[in-house]
C-alpha cells in the first residue's frame, strides 16, 4: 500500500475534520502529488505552455486520489463507501463550495475550461467496477471498461487544451484505449498476481492459451501468438488516432504525439521481448524518454520553422 497516500487520506478524507484551504496551497499539494506520482510529467511539462501547468497538476491529482481509494484502501465495501464520498467532493465543485484541497484547485479549471461532470464520474465508474470485475470474457468488454478507465483522461486534455470537439473526442478516445491496452498488455504478470486478468478469454481459447497456463505463467507458442494480436491492435488503435496531433494546436501538438509514441514504444518494447511478458516488464529506458522528447522537441522546432 501506497504509506504516503494514507496519510493524505488522514489528513483530508472524509474522517478528516475539514479545514479552509487556499488556492495557492491547494495547487501546490496538486503539484507536489503529480510530481510525486508520475515519473514522465517531468519530462511533459518541459512541452507544456506553463499558463496550463497547474491546471494539468489539478486534474492529474483527482486522478489520482480516485486511483488510490480504489486500489489502495482494502478494495471491496471500504472503496466503494471511499469512492462515493469522492463523487460526492466533485459534485461540490460544481454547486457548493469545495472542501478538499484536490477539489478547491480543481474548481477553477473547471470553470476556466468549461468542463462538464461527465468525464470525472466516468473514471469513478471504472474505479468501482475494478472493485466487481476482475476478468473480463470479450474484447468489446474490455474496450466498454477503457471507455470508463482511459477515454475520459484524453477528452479532459482536450478540453485543458481548449480543442473539444466530438471529432477530437473520437480520436482521443483511440489513443486513450491503445495506452491502456499497452499497459495491460505490458502488466500481464503483475496483474494477474494482483488478481486481474484483462487478456479477454474468448482471446486466450481462440489462440489455445488455457486457464492452466495462465496459472501457472507460462509461456508458450500460442501465448506468443496471442500477444502478437493483441499488440497489434493496439498498435492500429494508436495509428487510428494519430491524426488528433495535426488537429491540436502547434505548442501542444509535441505533448499529444509523445505519450501516443511513448505508448508505441511500450508495445516495441513487448516485440522486442518476443512477447515474453510472463518473464520480463518492458519498461523504456532513461535514453528511450529522452529520445522521445527530443523527437518532440525536433518537431516543434521544425513546426516553427515552416
Amino acid at each position: 500500500m501506497d504509506n504516503g497516500f494514507l496519510k493524505d487520506l488522514d489528513r483530508f478524507g472524509p474522517d478528516a475534520t475539514p479545514r479552509p484551504v487556499g488556492l495557492r496551497a491547494a495547487r501546490e499539494y496538486c503539484g507536489s502529488l503529480t510530481r510525486r506520482h508520475y515519473e514522465n510529467f517531468s519530462v511533459a511539462s518541459l512541452l507544456l505552455p506553463r499558463r496550463l501547468v497547474p491546471h494539468f497538476h489539478a486534474v492529474y491529482a483527482y486522478c489520482r486520489w480516485a486511483d488510490d481509494l480504489g486500489d489502495e484502501t482494502g478494495g471491496g465495501a471500504r472503496a466503494l463507501e471511499l469512492l462515493a464520498w469522492w463523487r460526492e467532493e466533485l459534485l461540490r465543485c460544481y454547486g457548493d463550495e469545495p472542501r478538499h484541497p484536490v477539489m478547491v484547485a480543481l474548481r477553477p479549471t473547471i470553470e476556466r475550461f468549461q468542463i462538464p461532470r461527465e468525464p470525472f464520474l466516468d473514471l469513478l465508474t471504472a474505479f468501482e467496477q475494478d472493485q466487481h470485475v476482475k476478468r473480463y470474457e470479450t474484447y468489446a468488454q474490455l474496450l466498454d471498461y477503457c471507455r470508463y478507465s482511459a477515454n475520459p483522461v484524453g477528452r479532459l486534455v482536450l478540453y485543458l487544451c481548449e480543442s473539444f470537439d466530438e471529432n477530437r473526442g473520437r480520436l482521443s478516445d483511440a489513443i486513450c484505449t491503445a495506452l491502456q491496452l499497452a499497459n495491460f498488455w505490458q502488466d500481464v504478470r503483475r496483474d494477474f498476481e494482483i488478481g486481474r486478468v484483462y487478456l479477454p478469454a474468448e482471446d486466450r481459447r481462440q489462440f489455445g492459451y488455457s486457464d492452466a497456463d495462465l496459472e501457472a505463467r507460462r509461456f508458450t507458442p500460442a501465448f506468443r501468438e496471442l500477444m502478437r494480436f493483441e499488440v497489434e491492435r493496439a498498435r492500429a488503435l494508436f495509428q487510428q488516432g494519430m491524426p488528433l496531433v495535426a488537429m491540436m494546436p502547434p505548442e501542444l501538438r509535441p505533448d499529444i504525439e509523445l505519450f501516443a509514441r511513448g505508448g508505441l514504444a511500450i508495445l516495441d518494447g513487448i516485440t522486442a521481448l518476443d512477447y515474453n511478458v510472463m518473464q520480463e516488464r518492458p519498461v523504456l529506458s532513461k535514453w528511450a524518454k529522452a529520445g522521445l522528447l527530443a523527437g518532440a522537441l525536433f518537431g516543434r522546432i521544425r513546426r516553427s520553422a515552416w
